[in-house]
């Protein structure tokens, strides 16, 4: 069975083409365009008419990742960069992204480089974008950059895709046990307290805490209500002053099975952000800087911090990577092996055969 597909692809002298083709599978058109000497941007489905007019527009962070796969392609098939901001601001699937790429446009027209541009435009474009797009630029390897960063993007939209999918399903139940719940207590079981009531005898604990249950629901559902808008207002505003959220964000660190999670969760989305930044030419400082913004916990961003201001005094990373102060068993504060070594001998030599390792590299649990 084929189905049409609508493509639009560059040709290698930078021309893009438009067409629609039968095939059994997307992967099938990839492959026919690239016997074609065609390097494919978009390749989607044709909808019916009716479809198409009632399709949705792409969410921002989907038009993004589209919006730098298909720049991605058309630099990589050596399209000029003014006719490709061009050509994917007509293209973007999102109005706000596409006057966005238009500004941006303009202000290289008028003499400003790619990132100072993008970064006029912080909604869309996050400092990792432009910092990668300013290192690109310097090294002249711009299409290289775009091509990580889609990568980058996709693989983040497509981790997000497969969270919901899998939280979706429960949370559904939940949403229906609760209702469940509310609605035997609060209109099933009081019928039959009554008939209970008029039978008389004594009630098992069990049944007789369930009557308590429905009681406290059924004349107290005023007083839940209360306490539901109080903890509605008094949750947010408590976290939003930086130290109770500093507090709530390090005592979630110490969960059971939930800290261990988030930590390694936090600290693999640092290490990939700062990893991409370094292989992408941003200076490690810099990089630091900017992949401490992709931490959400702010006791482990508070470690990152304390690693680049170790770097910027000359310190290794790792002196400042723990989320509380640490320091060596020798009572000497982490820090380079020339500086540790003032104060412990064993800090600059190399660990003996079968000997343990040098007491100024041993950290605290709960290290970066």
């Amino acid at each position: 069975m084929t189905v049409r597909f609508r493509y639009r692809a560059a040709t290698p002298d930078g021309q893009v083409v438009d067409g629609i083709v039968q095939a059994p599978s997307r992967q099938s058109v990839l492959e026919e365009l690239r016997r074609q000497h065609l390097y494919p941007v978009t390749v989607d489905e044709s909808p019916a008419l009716g479809a198409a007019r009632a399709g949705r527009r792409l969410g921002r962070r989907t038009a993004v990742a589209l919006w730098t796969r298909n720049a991605a392609t058309l630099l990589g098939a050596g399209v000029p960069l003014d006719r490709a901001l061009a050509f994917t601001a007509q293209h973007a699937g999102h109005d706000g992204l596409a006057e966005a790429v238009r500004q941006v446009r303009r202000a290289v027209q008028g003499g400003a480089s790619l990132a100072d541009a993008l970064g006029q435009h912080p909604r869309y474009f996050d400092p990792l974008f432009v910092a990668m797009v300013a290192a690109g630029e310097s090294g002249g390897v711009l299409e290289v950059v775009f091509e990580r960063l889609s990568e980058h993007l996709e693989e983040g939209t497509e981790l997000r895709s497969q969270l919901r999918s899998a939280l979706l399903y429960p949370a559904l139940m939940a949403v229906v046990a609760c209702i469940g719940v509310i609605v035997l207590l609060g209109f099933v079981i009081p019928r039959f307290a009554a008939i209970l009531a008029d039978v008389g005898g004594t009630l098992p604990l069990s049944t007789r805490l369930l009557l308590g249950a429905s009681t406290v629901l059924v004349k107290g559902w005023w007083a839940w209500l209360l306490l539901a808008g109080a903890a509605a207002y008094a949750v947010p505003n408590a976290l939003a002053r930086p130290e109770t959220r500093r507090r709530w964000h390090g005592a979630r660190l110490s969960w059971p099975w939930i800290g261990d999670i988030e930590l390694k969760y936090s600290t693999a989305r640092f290490a990939r952000t700062f990893g991409l930044l370094l292989k992408s030419g941003v200076p490690a400082l810099p990089a630091l800087k900017i992949a401490r913004a992709s931490v959400t916990n702010l006791i482990v961003a508070d470690g990152v911090g304390r690693a680049a201001a170790a770097l910027a005094e000359g310190s290794a990373l790792c002196a400042s990577a723990s989320p509380t102060p640490t320091t060596a068993r020798c009572g000497a504060p982490c820090g380079p092996p020339s500086r540790c070594s003032s104060r412990c001998s064993s800090c600059s030599s190399a660990p003996s055969s079968g000997s343990s390792p040098s007491p100024c590299c041993r950290r605290s649990t709960g290290s970066i």
